[in-house]
Parts: structure tokens; C-alpha cells; sequence
């Protein structure tokens, strides 16, 4: 699973409100209903707050969810290798990001040893 990348002065939310999901980073996940949830929209209000990596963490580990889980707020080119691993599906990185970078820096690892909440498994036991 690959993470999409969108920068937020070109991005609009193409699902319809009812479909989507907004979980503030002071909330537990596990007390959301995503009956009917097709993008679950989890908020990095400062570059230094991480709690939406353990959100969406949750969502996939633990409550698997198979939906879309999209980044948004202060979203920076540096985050969006772990935002993949953490779950996430899409990011919104802020006005000033270059996304052809954020792409390079994508494609620059081809795997990791550990397992993610995308990969469970370590890289040692899939050979």
C-alpha cells in the first residue's frame, strides 16, 4: 500500500461529507463509529505533534480498518515515509512542500527490516 500525495492549495476532499471521518488528535480512535466511513481524516496540528501516527496505527493494527486514512494540518515532505508505514494512505502536505521530492523520498527505500502496521511481518520472515 502506497501513499498518495496532494498539496493542500490544490486538494478539495472528492468524498462526500458523510463518507468521511474527522478525528481530532485528542481522541482515541477506538471510540469512533466507521460504519459507512470511507476516509477517516486524522489532524497534524504542529509539525512536532505525532498522536496521528498512533491514531492511524490503531485504525489499521488493531481495529482493521481498511479504508482510506488521509493526513492533514501541518504536514511536511519529512513525515510522509512514516505517515506510509504508520497506515496512511494519502497526505496533504502543506502550501510550501514540493511534492516531486516528497515522491523522490518515497521511492528511495525499497523495504525495511521491521514490520509496520502495513507490513506486519519483519523483512527476515518473508524470505
Amino acid at each position: 500500500m502506497s501513499i498518495q500525495l496532494f498539496r493542500a492549495d490544490t486538494f478539495s476532499a472528492p468524498e462526500a461529507e458523510a463518507e468521511r471521518l474527522v478525528i481530532a488528535n485528542t481522541d482515541d480512535p477506538r471510540e469512533a463509529d466507521l460504519a459507512g466511513v470511507r476516509v477517516v481524516e486524522l489532524r497534524f496540528p504542529k509539525f512536532s505533534d505525532g498522536r496521528a501516527f498512533s491514531q492511524a496505527f490503531l485504525l489499521r493494527r488493531r481495529l482493521g480498518y481498511t479504508g482510506e486514512i488521509r493526513a492533514t494540518g501541518d504536514v511536511l515532505i519529512d513525515q510522509v515515509l512514516q505517515m506510509q508505514r504508520s497506515g496512511f494512505t494519502q497526505a496533504v502536505l502543506k502550501d510550501d512542500q514540493d511534492l516531486a521530492h516528497a515522491e523522490r523520498l518515497l521511492a528511495h527505500y525499497s523495504g525495511f527490516y521491521q514490520g509496520d502496521a502495513v507490513h506486519t511481518r519483519p523483512r527476515f520472515a518473508n524470505a
